[in-house]
């Protein structure tokens, strides 16, 4: 059974972050909470039994359906990390060695202001 990263954190439990959200909407079990979050149920049996991570776009919809705030769903969870990038290069823009020879000279890519 293939478990993501998040899994081997001791204190993750999405389990009793769906727990909450089933008392908190009143709901009868996870059917229930698939239609009002709008996903299929096999995604909600598949964060139960640790095989899915409750992923951003999840969290904003609970968030949008409970009004209760990301950071409250993500400690009902257990997730606790502080930092969400795999390194500091990414979301830089790549380096485009052909570029820079042209802006040395002067010439490409220069716009009128």
């Amino acid at each position: 059974m293939a478990h993501h990263a998040l899994a081997s954190q001791e204190s993750y439990n999405p389990n009793h972050l769906l727990d909450i959200l089933l008392g908190k909407m009143q709901l009868k079990n996870d059917a229930a909470l698939s239609r009002m979050l709008e996903v299929a149920p096999p995604v909600i049996s598949k964060i139960r039994h640790h095989r899915l991570p409750v992923g951003a776009s999840l969290l904003i919809r609970m968030h949008e359906v409970t009004g209760m705030s990301i950071r409250d769903l993500r400690d009902l969870m257990g997730d606790r990390r502080t930092k969400y990038r795999l390194s500091d290069a990414q979301g830089r823009p790549k380096v485009d060695d052909k570029a820079a020879p042209a802006e040395q000279t002067g010439t490409g890519g220069n716009y009128a202001h």
